[in-house]
């Protein structure tokens, strides 16, 4: 079987450059190489829309989603061989789904004129992005219709991710609260409907607005979304994230390479050690590290068992949304089961940071094969049960089918990645296109629907557990012997058995165990198919026993954006359904 390459063979980057250095004669800057093979291109200011374009509508292949657009704050970085002059540069990352490829392209600025042309007529879903690329490094985007702080509350001062900005709380003052200061934060709580982006469509229509949120159990976290109603139909819906936004970034910045391991399990929270995974596999990536089968086997079967237990959250929350209650408390018990299952492995449930640089934490446990023929018994009826207590429901089926739905291309232009891309149509897995940790080894399918709309988009899940269960059943049936660590010098925590020769490499292994690997001059973006569509971790290192920038690029933040475009002309508990099927949780959000 011919495998996909994580990103894009040599040849194929090679006929994309060609073409880009044809078409911008004397306008690229440099080529940068990066260890993840995806081609990274830097152009001024001045030609940085017109590449975009070009490579959004007229190379081959063409570039549909902008996946992620960031920034890298650069004034401090000492190893740039080769890149251009940059005080702060902004980076976009483009995905051909067409072509199966990726590439970077990477605008140069400088601290005195930090702007840029917004992109929000190539791809709608920039609009986010560049707000929180304002809101966290102080760049402006010329022709952005709202750009105002989107994670960081209004008052906050500075941008968080610029280098000179505090990363713990004892690096800044003790908080206190004036009353002067009070006055300003409870004016900027008010609700100005201007400042969203509302307004009337004539001057002799009323509108009524109502806050959904941001504590609500329909909205499944601090979330809130501010309606525009005509009656009871809904004129616009715009969603208010940064609730729970805890500056997971800037902690990757500060923490070393392995300790920054268990706060990855906080980004999609209900994603468990599945969130390690991107991180590890992109550190390993930059330092060069092989990890063994057995490791990367059990890494695929332990991720598998955290996308069922993340599907079934999201499977009795839909439910119970669009009205039936019973089917939460049945798939809780199944989801306990699990987890049950999951501490007899890592020794913990929800967040158990057990993958390691270079593997996992420890082998299996005696019996391990047996706890896992269980979950294959039990769990297989217990889906078909749900399926005719929750699909086969006519009143479920009347509350989703029809509401909130998308096509392929506005999917693409709007960054939905996951389950709410193939409800779609489009049959494309990050497991199958680009797999990695051994996927290409396993048989699975790819549901798909046709509909986009709220029922397709659970009813795509729904089928994802069954598949799930065959991979891990393969798992079981064919995991590999060996060690589950690399014998890497740079692997975390390292071994121990050469600790006790003598001093020498008794202190090698307490400074590798306390400050963690010195990690090559790098830049690599990893990807995985998560819970909630693709996520990835794009690190930039320096050099260091810590990354100079830690970039997370999660599938719920592109998703909760498209709430607007496919709410308006519905009803409220339409939007409560519509909210439902997407799937998300704000942690990985915020982030």
């Amino acid at each position: 079987m011919q495998v996909a390459e994580h990103n894009m063979d040599s040849q194929a980057s090679s006929a994309l450059l060609q073409q880009v250095r044809e078409r911008f004669a004397g306008k690229i800057l440099a080529e940068q190489s990066t260890c993840d093979g995806i081609p990274t291109v830097w152009v001024d200011r001045a030609d940085a829309k017109a590449l975009l374009r070009y490579l959004h509508e007229e190379t081959t292949p063409h570039f549909e989603m902008l996946f992620d657009l960031t920034a890298i704050d650069e004034r401090v970085r000492v190893h740039r061989d080769g890149q251009p002059a940059s005080e702060f540069t902004v980076v976009y990352h483009l995905m051909s789904f067409s072509g199966n490829c990726d590439v970077r392209v990477k605008v140069p600025l400088q601290d005195a004129d930090l702007q840029l042309p917004t992109v929000i007529e190539l791809w709608p879903n920039a609009n986010w992005y560049e707000r929180e690329t304002w809101d966290m490094f102080g760049i402006k985007f010329e022709g952005h219709p709202n750009l105002y702080r989107i994670v960081l509350p209004p008052t906050w001062k500075g941008h968080a991710l610029r280098k000179e900005h505090p990363a713990r709380a004892t690096e800044m003052e003790p908080f206190s609260l004036s009353d002067e200061q009070e006055a300003i934060e409870q004016e900027a709580l008010l609700f100005k409907p201007e400042e969203w982006g509302m307004k009337r469509q004539s001057d002799n229509s009323e509108f009524m607005f109502l806050n959904l949120g941001p504590n609500h159990p329909s909205v499944h976290g601090a979330f809130r979304i501010a309606l525009q109603l005509d009656g009871e139909i809904l004129v616009d819906a715009v969603p208010d994230i940064g609730y729970h936004h805890r500056g997971a970034e800037k902690m990757g910045e500060r923490q070393s390479w392995h300790t920054y391991i268990p706060y990855t399990d906080r980004i999609d929270y209900l994603g468990g050690v599945m969130n390690n995974l991107p991180y590890v596999m992109a550190v390993e990536k930059m330092a060069g590290i092989e990890v063994p089968a057995r490791a990367k086997t059990i890494r695929v079967m332990l991720a598998e068992m955290f996308r069922i237990c993340s599907h079934l959250l999201f499977y009795g929350t839909f439910a119970q949304d669009v009205g039936q209650l019973s089917p939460i408390f049945y798939m809780f018990v199944e989801r306990e089961r699990i987890f049950n299952i999951i501490e007899s492995i890592c020794g913990a449930r929800m967040h158990p940071g057990w993958f390691r640089i270079g593997g996992v934490a420890q082998d299996l446990p005696a019996g391990w094969d047996k706890r896992i023929k269980e979950l294959l018994e039990f769990m297989p009826p217990r889906l078909d049960e749900y399926d005719r207590m929750v699909m086969d429901n006519g009143i479920v089926k009347r509350r989703t089918q029809g509401v909130g739905s998308y096509n392929t291309n506005e999917a693409l232009d709007w960054g939905v990645t996951g389950a709410g891309l193939r409800a779609t149509g489009l049959e494309w897995d990050f497991r199958k296109q680009r797999p990695y940790s051994g996927y290409e080894n396993f048989e699975f399918d790819v549901p798909i629907a046709v509909n986009g709309d709220c029922y397709d988009r659970c009813a795509v899940r729904v089928e994802e557990m069954r598949q799930s269960l065959r991979i891990i059943k393969q798992c079981m049936e064919n995991m590999p012997a060996g060690e589950v660590k690399s014998d890497h010098p740079l692997t975390t925590p390292p071994r121990r058995k050469e600790g006790l020769h003598d001093i020498e490499t008794l202190i090698n292994h307490f400074l590798s165990v306390s400050w963690g690997p010195v990690v090559p001059p790098e830049e690599v973006t990893m990807s995985i198919e998560a819970t909630k569509g693709i996520n990835s971790y794009y690190l930039v290192s320096d050099g260091s026993t810590t990354s100079y920038r830690t970039r997370i690029r999660t599938p719920s933040f592109a998703h909760l954006q498209m709430i607007p475009e496919i709410s308006r002309g519905f009803m409220v508990p339409d939007l409560i359904a519509i909210i439902a099927s997407i799937d998300f949780v704000m942690a990985d959000v915020d982030r």
